[in-house]
């Protein structure tokens, strides 16, 4: 079966609806724009993004690798001083270009499953400083000279276990003077 080049008009609104909805559940890019990393106009930031991966996924020279997504999210995370290492880049990419193939093809499954889902909410999200000298992971300046900040989805929720809700005993410091805190989502659902 020959793939066509070129998107029909109702495959162009739904991938424009596709990548809206999978950023949308991208759960460290939520995280970033609600807590402003990228500053005020962070919101305003991310919408660019939806638009600059559209005009990614429909440039018309050569062939997408998926590589190249994925540096461009990357990069786009760094921007909102945020580094990501949970693996969510190369998983949001690939459901990118999925989507993208598929809607080349005429098929909107993989965008009406996003569609039906409900989003997924309460990921335990642990916020680390970027200087922690006893990470794997290095950190990484801003463009202004902040230190980014590191968002790991692959937490053992064992491994540091908040306080019970009923304590009012503040979380514990780790050797750097650092407390990792949840989410304003996460202490709602305790309550």
């Amino acid at each position: 079966m020959v793939v066509p080049t070129q998107l029909t008009a109702e495959a162009v609104n739904q991938l424009r609806e596709g990548i809206d909805l999978l950023l949308g559940r991208w759960s460290a890019l939520q995280m970033a724009i609600q807590n402003e990393w990228g500053g005020r106009d962070t919101r305003q930031k991310a919408h660019q993004l939806a638009v600059d991966v559209y005009h990614w996924l429909i440039r018309p020279t050569g062939e997408l690798y998926v590589d190249e997504l994925e540096n461009l999210l990357d990069d786009f995370m760094l921007s909102l001083n945020t580094e990501i290492d949970d693996g969510s880049i190369e998983e949001v990419s690939d459901n990118l270009m999925i989507m993208h193939e598929e809607c080349l093809e005429g098929n909107f499954a993989s965008i009406e499953r996003l569609r039906q889902s409900i989003p997924a909410a309460n990921h335990l999200m642990q916020v680390v400083n970027g200087d922690d000298s006893d990470s794997d992971s290095e950190s990484v300046q801003s463009s202004s000279g902040e230190e980014s900040m590191e968002v790991d989805d692959k937490v053992d929720p064992s491994s540091k276990a908040p306080p019970p809700a009923d304590s009012k005993t503040p979380p514990p410091a780790d050797e750097d003077g650092w407390t990792v805190v949840s989410s304003r989502r996460n202490r709602s659902g305790r309550n």
